[in-house]
C-alpha cells in the first residue's frame, strides 16, 4: 500500500496532524507535507486550523453532521439541504453557508434545494425563499442570514432586527459581497 492511501486510513482512525503522521511513518515533516499537498489537490483531504480531515464533501453522506462549507455542526432548524443527482445530500449549518456554497456546485447536479422557514421550521424551496441578511442577531455564521417562506414575515423580521430582505439570487450575491468586504466588528470596552 502506498503512503498516501495509508494516510487516508490513518485519518479515518483518528490521526489529525502532520507531526503524528511523520512519527508514524518515521519520515520528515516535509515528506508528509508533500503527501498532504497532493491529497489536498486530489480533493481527498481538507486542512483546517492545523488539523487534517478527510474531505466529507466527496463522500456526501446522508447522515452528514458537519456543515459542508464551514465545518460547524449542522443545525437542522435552519440549514440548507442540497439533494444532488446520483448522490445523497449535502448540508450546511445555516443559510449564510448555504448561499455561499451554491456557486461551488454545478447547478445541473442540484435536484432539490431546501431550507427551513425561520419562524415555522417548515421545509421550503430555497430558490423561492426570502432572505434577511445583516441583522443585529446572529445564531450561527456572520454576516447573519435567515430564510422565510413569506416575504411579509421577512420584512417584519428585518424591520425588527435591522436587516435587509432579498430573493435567492440577490441574497447569494449580497452575502458574497459582504464576505469580500468583511464585517465591521463592534468592540465595547
Amino acid at each position: 500500500m502506498d503512503r498516501k492511501a495509508e494516510i487516508l486510513q490513518l485519518l479515518e482512525r483518528g490521526y489529525s496532524n502532520a507531526k503524528e503522521l511523520a512519527t508514524y511513518f518515521d519520515v520528515s515533516l516535509m515528506t508528509v507535507y508533500r503527501d498532504l499537498r497532493e491529497l489536498e489537490e486530489e480533493g481527498k483531504i481538507v486542512r483546517r486550523y492545523g488539523r487534517i480531515e478527510l474531505n466529507k464533501k466527496n463522500e456526501l453522506q446522508e447522515d452528514e453532521e458537519k456543515c459542508a462549507f464551514c465545518g460547524k455542526d449542522v443545525d437542522n432548524r435552519f440549514g440548507f439541504t442540497y439533494w444532488l443527482r446520483g448522490r445523497n445530500k449535502l448540508s450546511t449549518c445555516c443559510p449564510h453557508c448555504g448561499l455561499l456554497i451554491y456557486d461551488t456546485i454545478d447547478e445541473r447536479e442540484i435536484e432539490v434545494l431546501l431550507t427551513k422557514d425561520f419562524i415555522t421550521c417548515s421545509p421550503i424551496n430555497a430558490y423561492e425563499a426570502w432572505y434577511v441578511l445583516g441583522c443585529d442577531i446572529s445564531p450561527c455564521c456572520r454576516p447573519s442570514a435567515f430564510a422565510f417562506g413569506d416575504k411579509k414575515h421577512a420584512n417584519s423580521f428585518a424591520k425588527g432586527f435591522e436587516g435587509f430582505v432579498f430573493g435567492f439570487d440577490e441574497a447569494k450575491e449580497k452575502i458574497k459581497e459582504l464576505m469580500k468586504r468583511g464585517q465591521r466588528v463592534n468592540v465595547e470596552l
